[in-house]
């Protein structure tokens, strides 16, 4: 029964990526605790970004070789990993070596969880299976940072009771893979090197959910160093579930909307939620925080999330994987490169002139990717 594989699937993503953000709350302390400032946090963030790099770029054939269902187990056993280390030696070093863990967890997931969702649903309209993909991953994104701030209000902690409370969690999900459905071809395929690639239309999808994420990456790796500034750092898991998460709830509307429509409307939100999080983070002002990441998330993962991976997954015909592939590559390169920009700024200027410098960087590229999308809409050219 599709629907019931499709649920084991989706707890296993949910997990995965609930893995990702479980430290974002703390890292502020964590940097504090080491003695180092913002750009070392930004750093071990990036490093996420260092483990999915290669699988991305490299590893789209893995799923064949391997079986789905074995690369989906080894994300969530590489996310457990990572997870204990951070729990049994909490540090920025350790960080940066979960986060690398995490980052060849979420590039196997990348490249393999699209079309093997796809296959659970018998190959039928690509955006039901694309919004079990998107819900499941985007309200883990959330939920991890979202419990540790519940722990770290209660009682700050550099091993807040959330890390073990994942393993649980993780690992009944790992013996609930057991037996999923398969249909990967047997015996094995032969590896092969497979780029990923870019449909028609590919490469302005993949930009568009570069600058989503990069805002995305900067409130969850940026963010809780604002808020200390208010003693409010440890709400800011409140900030990344709001920006992760709310994004389900618009989701269903994405879902009815053209791809193209979904993620420019996405674009046009994207800038207005961000001015005002950065707004709401430099005046101390929690309420402004949390409206703008939820206004934030619609736009990433509602809109510009869903919308542009089944605009990608559409156009992409039996190049799925290696179709999800590159628009996540372009994803996980906004994810860390402009978060580690910024962060360096605040260091070398002030947190106020690097918000308002990201900020305006993202409306300029926000608007010109609406208007390529709006080109590409009137005429259509091949990309590679």
């Amino acid at each position: 029964m599709p629907t019931l594989s499709g649920l084991r699937l989706a707890l296993a993503l949910c997990l995965i990526t609930t893995a990702v953000n479980l430290q974002a709350p703390y890292y502020d302390a964590l940097a504090a605790h080491d003695g180092l400032g913002v750009t070392a946090t930004s750093i071990a963030f990036a490093c996420y970004v260092l483990g999915i790099l290669p699988v991305l770029i490299l590893g789209s054939g893995l799923p064949d070789r391997y079986g789905r269902r074995a690369m989906i187990a080894t994300a969530l056993g590489l996310c457990l990993v990572a997870t204990l280390l951070t729990w049994l030696a909490p540090g920025v070093v350790t960080l940066g070596i979960a986060r690398f863990l995490m980052g060849i967890a979420a590039a196997l997931t990348s490249a393999t969880a699209p079309a093997y969702m796809l296959a659970l649903f018998d190959g039928r309209d690509t955006r039901g299976p694309t919004a079990w993909v998107t819900a499941s991953t985007s309200l883990g994104f959330g939920l991890g940072a979202a419990l540790t701030s519940l722990c770290l209000v209660h009682e700050p902690s550099l091993a807040p009771p959330s890390l073990w409370w994942y393993l649980c969690a993780a690992s009944l999900a790992l013996l609930g893979l057991w037996r999923l459905e398969d249909a990967t071809s047997s015996p094995p395929a032969p590896m092969r090197l497979r780029m990923p690639t870019y449909p028609v239309g590919g490469v302005a999808f993949g930009v568009a959910i570069l600058l989503a994420w990069a805002t995305v990456g900067l409130v969850i790796a940026i963010l809780p160093g604002v808020l200390a500034r208010h003693g409010l750092s440890a709400w800011s898991g409140f900030a990344t579930l709001g920006i992760c998460s709310g994004g389900v709830l618009f989701q269903p509307l994405a879902r009815r909307l053209d791809p193209t429509i979904s993620v420019r409307l996405g674009l046009l939100i994207l800038p207005l939620a961000y001015a005002l999080i950065a707004w709401g983070a430099l005046d101390g002002r929690l309420s402004a925080v949390l409206l703008g990441a939820v206004g934030a998330s619609s736009a990433c993962y509602g809109f510009i999330y869903l919308g542009g991976l089944s605009g990608v997954l559409e156009a992409a015909g039996d190049q799925a994987a290696r179709a999800s592939a590159g628009f996540f590559l372009m994803a996980y390169l906004g994810f860390s490169v402009p978060v580690v920009v910024t962060g360096a700024l605040m260091e070398r200027i002030s947190q106020h002139h690097a918000l308002i410098a990201f900020g305006l960087a993202l409306f300029t590229a926000s608007l010109a990717v609406g208007g390529w999308l709006w080109q590409q809409d009137r005429r259509p050219e091949r990309l590679a």
